[in-house]
Order: structure tokens, then sequence, then C-alpha cells
């Protein structure tokens, strides 16, 4: 799902120079989780006049259209993924950082069979795993 200036427009943000620079930054990385430095370095390296404090902005106003999810991996250090649609969980190498994306149906019916033998439905949920090479 590629997002472009409309989706800023249903989102409610003015489309502004800073926002669709931003937004591009996300669409074009090969990297899915950029922090807001990560970002900030990019615009820079592509000549844009872009401040720290306003990509901190900007990626905040994403986060609360919900065009990206911010996620907290290795101790309140945030990076941020756009929101492409598609439900997907994590594994974060601890020696690495390095972030890997999955999804596994098996997890996700057990974690509904949990939710519902304690009374409840699954609303959203987050699930990261810590891994490091095997050996290591």
């Amino acid at each position: 799902m590629t997002l472009n200036n409309q989706d800023l427009r249903k989102a409610g943000l003015k489309v502004t120079l800073p926002r669709v620079k931003i937004l591009q930054i996300l669409e074009n990385s090969e990297q899915r989780h950029l922090s807001a430095e990560d970002v900030y370095k990019a615009l820079l390296d592509a000549g844009e006049d872009v401040g720290l404090a306003t990509v901190y902005r900007v990626l905040t106003q994403f986060e609360s259209a919900g065009l990206v999810e911010r996620h907290n991996f290795d101790g309140g250090h945030s990076v941020f993924e756009l929101d492409r649609g598609d439900h997907h969980d994590h594994m974060v190498c601890v020696e690495t950082g390095k972030v890997i994306e999955f999804h596994n149906e098996q997890i996700e019916a057990l974690q509904d069979i949990i939710a519902e033998e304690h009374g409840y439905e699954i609303t959203g949920h987050n699930l990261v795993l810590y891994v490091k090479p095997k050996g290591s």
C-alpha cells in the first residue's frame, strides 16, 4: 500500500513539503523501521532543509492520524513504520538490533483462545520476540 498526498488530506493533515518529504522517506526506505534520527539523516542526505524537531512533530502527527505505527523495541528507542494495513509481529535481534517481521496463524489463533478462556476478545496486540543467533 502506497501512501500519497490524498492520504495526508484524508487523515486531516495539510499537504506540506516536510510532510510529503518525510512520507517519501518512509515509503522509499529499504528499512521498514526508522527512528526520527534515521528520517532526519535521510532528509539531510537528500539535501532537504527540515529540522529534527519538525521530523519528530510530523512523525507524531502521522502516528495520531494512523499513518504510522510507533514501536519501542530496545529500551525506549522509538522507531516508526508505515501502517500498511497488514498485521504482523516482530523479532528483534538483541545483538544486532535487526528487526524481523513475521506472521503466524497458529500464534494468532492461540492468542484468541487464551483471551477467550479468560472471558475476553482481543482488540489489538503487539508481540515482540527478542532473539539472538543460535550458538552465540
